[in-house]
């Protein structure tokens, strides 16, 4: 899976940094080009001797080479690399990473990468468990950096506990796994519903919600890194991604979303719908804005919108993978299962506003996610990795569907 990959491998000062020329003799013996960039403290534990010629190529560790004043490029190493992973990543790296001090050529790097980024964590147990350590590792999750999380066993300080890197193994089995997820998409088409609908009452009030479409987006985002076409019909929200591989069309009220939807959704792959369309909208829109100095009371009737998913949904067709997505204050997971059959689903994702870190305005989220034969709970996560656990779950059904109609095909 990695063979001819491009990967910089980043190394910071922690004992752990022995672990690096083993990591590094694997990729390389994984057929990867691995280029090795330190921090100055690294070179304190392990040399550039030791790992240049396991690379095969000059360590970078300075902006400029001493002896001819040769600037090395952080932003082309950043646009030359596959893959960025840096194990060990040490608690103040870890902290200049998430803040964006980048004063030396690690930090640079990780800044200018345009690909995805792991980071091992190793120090010992109570840097691990520090607030600042742990909020430090939630700040660069939620931008999208893959944490492999630090194991327990004795650390350099002859203490017990949390905070050894992850084997170099362990972390081989990280990058292999990227690179086949990176693909598994390739040559789908997705389509998602994201964000609120606004349904005027006049030229400048509307009825709407609190949706940020950070969700949806989060999932659109992981569907083009694995090779898909995206195309998100998108209510009002605050920032749009820029990912080219990502189509979007911009709409506002639930009856555009809804002609948008039933086009783009019938030539998908995979349909998604992450949107918290409103159930209402007011009848009758004001033509110019309604003062409040001409009504000491205002009554404003309200006519169902349509449900979108449900009305896509009649057409879905064998071999379409619909999702949707169910917000939840009280017997979540029977009234998902209920939307799950109503509305012709193969999974709904439940989330619910009693769980502290979900629902909308945040860059958390926990779900259940609720198939036709089981439930899977997840943990508060970051809503990049909570996408990345939906389109695997969609991934998985979909590779059960096909092995199904193989079966049956087989048999005939």
């Amino acid at each position: 899976m990695i063979k001819g990959k491009h990967i910089v491998l980043g190394i910071t000062g922690g004992i752990a940094a022995y672990k690096s020329a083993i990591l590094l003799r694997l990729l390389i013996k994984s057929g990867a080009e691995v280029q090795v960039v330190m921090t100055p403290a690294a070179k304190e534990f392990i040399t550039p001797v030791t790992l240049s010629p396991l690379s095969g190529k000059p360590v970078v560790s300075d902006f400029f080479a001493a002896n001819t004043g040769e600037w090395h490029s952080h932003v082309d190493l950043g646009l030359w690399a596959d893959l960025m992973v840096i194990a060990p990543c040490t608690a103040s790296t870890l902290g200049k990473m998430a803040n964006g001090i980048a004063d030396n050529m690690l930090v640079t790097t990780y800044l200018s990468a345009k690909e995805h980024v792991m980071v091992a964590p190793a120090m010992d147990l109570d840097m691990y468990a520090s607030p600042s350590t742990q909020r430090n590792l939630a700040t660069l999750a939620a931008d999208g950096v893959e944490i492999i999380e630090a194991a327990e066993g004795e650390l350099a300080s002859h203490l017990v506990g949390k905070g050894r890197m992850a084997e170099p193994e362990e972390i081989l089995k990280r990058v292999e796994a990227f690179f086949a997820r990176k693909e598994d998409m390739k040559g789908m088409k997705v389509a998602l519903t994201v964000g609120p609908t606004y349904e005027k009452i006049d030229p400048v009030r509307f009825i709407g919600n609190y949706s940020s479409g950070k969700m949806g987006f989060a999932i659109a985002e992981e569907c083009a890194a694995r090779g898909a076409e995206v195309v998100a019909v998108s209510g009002p929200v605050n920032a749009y991604p820029e990912n080219p591989s990502i189509r979007i069309i911009k709409v506002e009220s639930a009856l555009e979303m809804e002609a948008a939807a039933k086009e783009e959704f019938k030539k998908a792959d995979v349909g998604i719908f992450t949107a918290a369309v409103a159930d209402y909208r007011p009848e009758v829109c004001a033509d110019q804005k309604i003062k409040r100095e001409a009504t000491d009371e205002m009554t404003i009737r309200l006519v169902k919108n349509p449900d979108i998913a449900l009305n896509v949904s009649k057409e879905k067709e064998k071999g379409q993978t619909f999702v949707g997505f169910a917000l939840e204050t009280q017997d979540g997971e029977a009234n998902a299962q209920k939307k799950l059959e109503k509305k012709n689903l193969d999974m709904v994702v439940l989330n619910s506003l009693a769980d502290k870190g979900a629902g909308f305005r945040t860059d958390t989220n926990k779900v259940t996610i609720i198939t036709r034969d089981r439930n899977v709970a997840f943990p508060l996560k970051s809503k990049r990795e909570v996408a990345a656990d939906i389109v695997d779950m969609i991934m998985t059904h979909r590779a059960a569907a096909d092995g199904v109609a193989d079966e049956k095909n087989t048999a005939k």
